[in-house]
């Protein structure tokens, strides 16, 4: 994790400056690319500080080493559901939600519904039917 880390570190390292600068010559009246430039800095430094911690926790992966074999890192690596449509539900909800910030705000409620259904039964698709544990 040692080159993501450095790579979101170095990534607030450098718009940090880009973002002062651009305040600069724009006077601190452009309201917009000024703090969006900080928070890219500010959500950049956050990923790698995230990053930095959770190698100190669990250690080298073996694509971090050079003596790393591609078998190490095989196996299960999460519980997909090929069949789930719930996904699609959920793009929908919340594609009517940023329709509902360009159009108006009374269709960003409609979304929100929507996403709302689309992720609880996102969340609980394993819980009943024939997949209930």
């Amino acid at each position: 994790m040692k080159v993501e880390t450095g790579i979101f570190l170095g990534g607030a390292l450098f718009f940090l400056p880009i973002g002062i600068v651009y305040g600069f010559l724009t006077d601190f009246k452009e309201w917009v690319g000024f703090p969006a430039i900080l928070m890219v800095s500010i959500m950049s430094a956050f990923i790698g500080f995230y990053l930095y911690k959770t190698a100190k926790s669990v250690g080298m992966r073996p694509e971090d080493r050079v003596d790393g074999e591609i078998h190490e890192n095989s196996g299960i690596v999460g519980a997909f559901s090929p069949w789930s449509w719930w996904p699609i539900a959920l793009a929908g909800g919340a594609a009517i939600g940023f329709l509902g910030l360009a159009v108006g705000w009374w269709i960003l409620f409609i979304g929100a519904g929507f996403s709302a259904i689309g992720l609880v039964g996102w969340v609980y698709e394993y819980s009943r039917g024939d997949h209930a544990h």
